[in-house]
Parts: C-alpha cells; sequence; structure tokens
C-alpha cells in the first residue's frame, strides 16, 4: 500500500507540474505576442501574420531571390502595399504619427507574384512590442 500512495503522490506532483509549466508557457506566449514566420512561397503563393494593435502596428518583410509583394492589412483591408516584389519591406502606422486606422486586426503578407520560388519572412509587432 504505501508503495501505491507513494506513486500516487509522485504521479500527481509530476500532472501538477506540467500544468503549471504549461500554464506558465501560455502566459508567457501573451506577454510576448509578436510574430515572426518564414515561409517558402511558390508563384502564386502567399502568407500572412495577423496581430490584434491597439494604437500602433509595425510591419516588416524580407524575401530572397526576386523578392515578394508585401502588404499591410487592417481588417482584411489593405492599406500599404509595395508596387511590385522587393527583397525587404518595413511600415509603421502609429497614433503619434497620426497614421494608424484605429484598434483591430493587422496582417502583414508576403505574395509570390514571380516566376520562381522564394522564402519570405513576415514579422508584426504591436504597440508596446516596438
Amino acid at each position: 500500500m504505501l508503495r501505491t500512495s507513494t506513486s500516487r503522490r509522485i504521479a500527481t506532483a509530476a500532472a501538477v507540474a506540467g500544468s503549471t509549466a504549461a500554464i506558465a508557457l501560455t502566459g508567457a506566449s501573451a506577454a510576448s505576442a509578436q510574430v515572426y514566420q518564414t515561409v517558402p512561397l511558390s508563384p502564386g503563393q502567399s502568407h500572412c501574420v495577423t496581430q490584434y494593435a491597439s494604437f500602433q502596428v509595425r510591419g516588416d518583410g524580407w524575401a530572397t531571390g526576386g523578392g515578394a509583394r508585401f502588404k499591410l492589412l487592417y481588417n482584411g483591408q489593405v492599406i500599404d502595399a509595395t508596387a511590385g516584389r522587393v527583397t525587404n519591406w518595413a511600415v509603421e502606422r502609429r497614433s503619434s504619427y497620426g497614421n494608424f486606422p484605429g484598434q483591430g486586426y493587422y496582417s502583414v503578407c508576403a505574395y509570390n507574384t514571380g516566376t520562381t520560388n522564394t522564402t519570405a519572412s513576415l514579422q508584426i509587432r504591436t504597440d508596446n512590442e516596438f
């Protein structure tokens, strides 16, 4: 009986420790919400990263080879875009600059409009992240 009771206590302690670690990781990701992703894009493919902003947003994009077309969307509507393919791009919209459209969901997107594969890296930061 002692062995079974001890085993149960160890298993319960391990489960509690695992739950605490999961809660701690969830809290850490919420505190550091900026998104950075690198993805391969074939011709015609696109990829977006999205985050909520209350008073400012910054988007950055980098692409290999012939580049990619980058866009910043606010609640699904394009508010900034490159004229064509580029290998690096950045945009900032801030309340303090007077060019922030308002609270909502912002997306930074890369579009491979070329004829060869490219690898695009996207980063979106909001509010107090920059």
